[in-house]
């Protein structure tokens, strides 16, 4: 008897300890899987917080514009392109990966002197920098594209749209030859007037919506002025008489 008790107690003994490891286990996954959520939420705010104003930055072109152009090579075109004759004033620039020169030239030149003058700034920039290396895609790499704008007024208006010319010359890596287009002269003339003519007669439906509206307002306005200005001159309304009271019955006998 004192053995089956002893055997009896000690598998009593076992499921407890049994039942207590396994309360011990679920405790732990339920706490972890409770305070995991807000944890990485927290990580996440401050790691946000921590970032807030500072520019995400990045280089699109890792690995490629090899060779780059380089400083030196920058102002050698500058400098050649300043020695042209008939540019009053440029600009060069390298925004990206790409090469722009914008030049002003004298007010009367026309197209061919436009493009003539690209042809120009074309060889400056191809006798400092090779276009098969720096301006030409190879082995899957991406490299500079360039970019030639020469123009004879710096704003059009409307006084000088006829004279105004304005013509880009472009080369970009995957182009063989480079290309020059006139972009002050339209391509479909007839298009080009037709578009002008609707932009025309939009504004000045708007403008005649706007005149009219305001005109409108303006009249509301008035004669609500008006209608305040005779409510406050009409006369108060004259109280009407007493009626005499009638002599009381034997008065005056």
């Amino acid at each position: 008897m004192a053995n089956t008790k002893n055997t009896q107690a000690r598998k009593r003994a076992a499921r407890k300890n049994r039942t207590g490891h396994f309360t011990g286990f679920l405790f732990w996954i339920c706490l972890i899987l409770l305070v995991t959520p807000p944890a990485v939420l927290g990580w996440i705010l401050y790691s946000s917080q921590q970032d807030t104003g500072k520019p995400v930055l990045g280089n699109r072109y890792e690995g490629d514009l090899d060779p780059a152009i380089t400083k030196d090579q920058m102002t050698a075109i500058e400098n050649g392109v300043g020695a042209l004759e008939g540019i009053e004033s440029y600009t060069v620039t390298m925004p990206t990966a790409t090469l722009r020169v914008y030049a002003d030239i004298a007010d009367d030149a026309g197209a061919d002197t436009a493009n003539a003058k690209a042809d120009e700034i074309y060889g400056v920039i191809t006798s400092v920098l090779d276009p098969s290396v720096y301006f030409t895609q190879a082995d899957g790499k991406k490299m500079y594209d360039v970019e030639i704008h020469v123009y004879n007024h710096q704003k059009s208006t409307e006084t000088d749209d006829d004279g105004f010319v304005y013509v880009i010359k472009t080369k970009t890596s995957s182009m063989g030859d480079p290309r020059s287009q006139v972009v002050s002269t339209p391509v479909d003339a007839e298009l080009a007037q037709q578009l002008r003519d609707e932009t025309a007669a939009r504004l000045a439906a708007e403008e005649a919506a706007r005149l009219e509206a305001e005109a409108q307002a303006q009249a509301e306005a008035e004669a609500a002025q008006q209608a305040e200005q005779g409510e406050g001159e009409e006369a108060p309304a004259e109280e009407a008489p007493a009626e005499e009271e009638a002599p009381a019955e034997g008065e005056g006998e």
